[in-house]
């Protein structure tokens, strides 16, 4: 049978029905508890030394089983082991971390299954093994005062209510054996506990987007990035990413969300820019963004084009193919890195681009200020879902940092560019950018 399930591992899903639907119902059963022919990237327990292993996922992503089936091997392995099972409620727990699809009980191996004994009454279960697990509540943080244990499992540590001194009773008890551990699986929340965590060298990460388990509906999938994708909840809840606000951000994400809306109707804008941040190097980012101001003199900011690791030619063809899509009246570029050169790149790109030159006399945060005030009084908004660029927002710091993804914020230089145009500056009429 090893044999077999090692072929089966170099298939896809629907070649491994296939091949099963002609198999024996106990083949089936070793297969499915198989966990190394199943395991994913983001499952598998982090190497090296740690004190705490946060898994980090979407839902769905299999955060669940990939808990269940470590603490199934640490007893299995340990038979003297005590285990804490720690839920937001005993009820959860017990319904999730136990009972659940993806529970203790599930995942037992066939031959386990009729050793194991789970007490409800008693909220312990004692593996085949003889290690035994009880159950906790982090709503009840005193009761994980004086137990002791080898390993704790967490689950769902984002939406425990009495988190930080259920988490520091547990820490206490967890002196058992030469390394005591905990694991916690969780969807990300910006919440204290959470956060400490994750800034301890001690712990190690891993998880993944909703999508990465190919055993989820794609109906489902499809429906909630439908109603969800983009947006703050959906980028926790099914891409698994954890969104906080730096202290001194400009753009919180509570005012990224609540400047969001639906795009105007096109042929309503009085006029669109293309603003560019040209990048220093051939291997940089060059911010392409396009923004719109309409009737009521609210600006939008329509799509965001950046793109990487194009020379010249590459990303002034993207900025031309921009203005072309959107009508747009005019680019403004950043001149500080080639000047002329930037303008004679563009210009090169379509005969007749409108392109203004900006010099940049302030830092990137100071040129921000105005427009993210335009944000907060109602004069701008995000007319869409944007994430590379809302990250890049969030990690505008007042007083000249930043401290968002990558090196410098190239989408968000050129948003700030082109709203700058549309909303600080007085307005003024020009053509539109048409076809040849």
């Amino acid at each position: 049978m090893h044999d077999a399930l090692t072929a089966l591992e170099a298939l896809t899903e629907d070649e491994i029905r296939l091949v099963l639907g002609g198999a024996t119902e106990a083949d089936a059963l070793v297969f499915d508890a198989d966990w190394e022919s199943w395991v994913r990237e983001g499952q598998e327990p982090p190497a090296g030394v740690w004190r705490q292993w946060v898994m980090l996922a979407g839902r769905g992503f299999g955060k669940t089983r990939a808990g269940a089936e470590y603490v199934s091997a640490f007893a299995r392995d340990h038979p003297e082991a005590a285990i804490a099972l720690v839920g937001a409620t005993a009820d959860e727990a017990r319904a999730v971390m136990i009972e659940g699809p993806s529970g203790l009980l599930a995942v037992a191996r066939a031959d386990e299954r009729a050793a194991m004994r789970w007490l409800p009454s008693r909220k312990r279960l004692v593996f085949a093994s003889g290690a035994e697990a009880r159950l906790f509540s982090a709503a009840n943080p005193e009761s994980l005062r004086g137990p002791e244990h080898h390993l704790a499992w967490c689950d769902e540590l984002a939406k425990w209510k009495r988190a930080e001194a259920a988490w520091n009773n547990l820490r206490l008890g967890l002196r058992l054996g030469e390394v005591p551990r905990a694991i916690v699986t969780t969807t990300p929340r910006p919440v204290p506990l959470l956060k400490q965590l994750l800034a301890d060298p001690a712990t190690a990460t891993s998880g993944g987007p909703s999508r990465a388990n190919p055993h989820v509906a794609g109906d489902f999938l499809d429906a909630a990035e439908a109603i969800h994708g983009g947006t703050r909840f959906g980028r926790q809840e099914l891409e698994g990413v954890l969104l906080d606000d730096l202290e001194g951000a400009l753009w919180s994400r509570a005012l990224i969300e609540a400047s969001r809306g639906a795009p105007p109707p096109r042929g309503t804008l009085r006029r669109i820019v293309v603003g560019v941040d040209p990048p220093a190097g051939a291997a940089g980012t060059c911010g392409i963004g396009v923004c719109g101001l309409d009737q009521a003199g609210i600006g939008h900011v329509l799509a965001d084009c950046s793109v990487t690791g194009l020379g010249p030619d590459g990303w002034a063809r993207k900025v031309a193919a921009a203005a072309e899509a959107w009508g747009a009246h005019r680019v403004i570029a950043e001149a500080n890195n080639g000047g002329k050169m930037v303008e004679s790149v563009l210009r090169g790109a379509e005969a007749g681009l409108p392109v203004s030159l900006v010099h940049a006399a302030d830092g990137k945060v100071a040129r921000a200020e105005p427009v993210m005030v335009a944000f907060e009084n109602g004069r701008a908004r995000l007319a869409g879902h944007f994430p590379a660029l809302e990250d890049e927002l969030a990690g505008l710091i007042y007083g000249g940092d930043y401290r968002g993804p990558g090196d410098s914020p190239d989408r968000a230089d050129a948003m700030v560019w082109a709203l700058t145009e549309l909303v600080v500056k007085p307005p003024r009429a020009e053509p539109r950018i048409r076809a040849l």
